[in-house]
């Protein structure tokens, strides 16, 4: 047989209000239980009965631990927001100003790359496109310039270093070539030879 719809409304019945109770707070304690091993949560269950009798749970550590920690996180998120009214307006100011400009950046940045048709951008938008794109063109023509020059200062040292090491190897070339010369202009001195009587030989 189907249960029925339980209406929510007080439990005139006392004895079934207390069976009612006893029931529904050890389901509620078995799910804060379930809860807190699968989730790997920190649960704290306080539960007063219409006697006044005290029921509780901490799935981690004792009701104090938990109340504590709830405590010293309230304290916390109070600091916060008292830290942030703290703020000087001119501040904030310059937070939502900076904000702006990074929205507006990323904006530009998915304009760039396609992401985003600039069909649907204002006129601001695309005002602020332009001037980005020109920026970032200046910036790109300039690193080139710098990188094209430092590319010809390093071949001219290098044209520089060949032409010496050119100009010593012809310096080589010369002096062993006049080596040669004065080698082969060397004159052999000429003995007139004398015949002797004595011998048939010449000296």
């Amino acid at each position: 047989m189907a249960r029925g719809k339980v209406q929510m409304r007080r439990i005139e019945n006392p004895v079934h209000r207390q069976v009612t109770f006893c029931k529904r707070r050890m389901g509620l304690l078995k799910k804060a239980k379930e809860l807190s091993v699968l989730c790997d949560a920190d649960i704290g269950v306080i539960v007063f009965s219409p006697h006044g009798k005290i029921y509780e749970l901490a799935t981690n550590g004792n009701m104090q631990g938990l109340i504590e920690r709830y405590k010293g996180k309230n304290l916390s998120e109070v600091q916060v927001e008292s830290n942030e009214q703290n703020i000087p307006l001119v501040v904030q100011q310059d937070v939502l100003f900076l904000r702006q400009e990074v929205d507006l950046l990323q904006n530009s940045l998915r304009h760039m790359y396609g992401e985003k048709d600039i069909n649907h951008m204002n006129l601001g938008e695309l005002q602020s496109l332009e001037r980005n794109l020109e920026a970032w063109v200046h910036n790109i023509r300039t690193t080139k310039m710098q990188l094209m020059s430092r590319e010809i200062e390093m071949l001219k040292n290098k044209e520089g270093i060949l032409k010496a090491a050119n100009d010593m190897l012809q310096e080589r070339i010369i002096e062993q070539t006049g080596i040669l010369d004065v080698g082969a202009n060397i004159m052999i001195p000429q003995v007139p030879l004398q015949l002797t009587t004595e011998s048939n030989y010449y000296f």
